[in-house]
């Protein structure tokens, strides 16, 4: 398995012979305004992508999208791809991407299965309280092939009994996790804060943590220099990685 990070939640994914997408967010930076009542107003994406959009389609054999706010899945994103693509979704988006004009939309319920790998859904909460309410439905993906610990994309979620629950259930080699601590400019974050983190990388031990999602939106307050600064407190920067645009993840 190899996994790069391409911009905030958008991975590149070799596994069991198979070339997968997650989250595609390809806008050239400033494409789209700011997200309305949240701070640090400034145009988004924040930063471009560190190689050209069409590199990052080039090859597929599917794309795994965990929800439809344009920060996972965008018009650059819906223009570049091949329609006749396997997407991957959670089954209360499935027929907006067929309307999009996606023929092969495979809603996850709870699995499906190219050749050697499984892909199998995850819940989580996408905030507490009222704004998580209107967050709307979010999931995350276990990516399995073999007999291999498999890799789980937690999505947009905070730390949260789901979550532990996904942990426990699939024991998996890799986790990456969204973190930024995204929030508007009432209410608790709606990503993971590094408190959340933290709780991860304690309740899975034997995983190596990816933390993601960070300095490409406006509203995600937590920096990689401030995550990274915990980490080292906590004496977890040896287990939790967190990738600068367009790296390697070592897996």
């Amino acid at each position: 398995m190899r996994l790069w990070l391409l911009r905030h939640a958008t991975l590149r994914v070799r596994i069991g012979g198979l070339q997968l997408l997650v989250d595609p967010q390809l806008d050239p930076m400033g494409a789209r305004p700011p997200i309305p009542n949240t701070p640090n107003p400034r145009p988004n994406p924040l930063v471009d992508l560190p190689q050209p959009p069409a590199v990052a389609v080039r090859g597929l054999d599917a794309v795994l999208v965990s929800h439809l706010h344009e920060d996972h899945f965008d018009a650059t994103a819906a223009a570049l791809l091949d329609r006749a693509l396997p997407v991957v979704c959670q089954p209360e988006d499935a027929a907006a991407l067929r309307d999009r004009g996606f023929a092969d939309v495979r809603a996850l319920d709870p699995s499906a299965a190219f050749d050697a790998v499984t892909v199998t859904r995850t819940h989580g909460r996408h905030g507490t309280g009222a704004i998580g309410q209107r967050m709307g439905p979010v999931s995350g993906f276990v990516i399995g092939a073999g007999e291999g610990a498999p890799l789980y994309v937690a999505g947009d979620t905070i730390w949260c009994d789901e979550v532990a629950t996904a942990l426990d259930a699939h024991r998996p080699g890799v986790v990456v996790v969204n973190a930024g601590a995204a929030r508007f400019t009432e209410g608790d974050p709606i990503t993971m804060t590094d408190d959340d983190v933290v709780s991860v990388a304690h309740h899975a031990p034997d995983a190596r943590v990816v933390a993601v999602h960070m300095e490409a939106i406006n509203h995600c307050e937590l920096t990689r220099a401030d995550l990274r600064r915990r980490l080292r407190e906590e004496g977890l920067a040896d287990r939790v990685t967190v990738p600068e645009d367009g790296a390697e993840i070592p897996a």
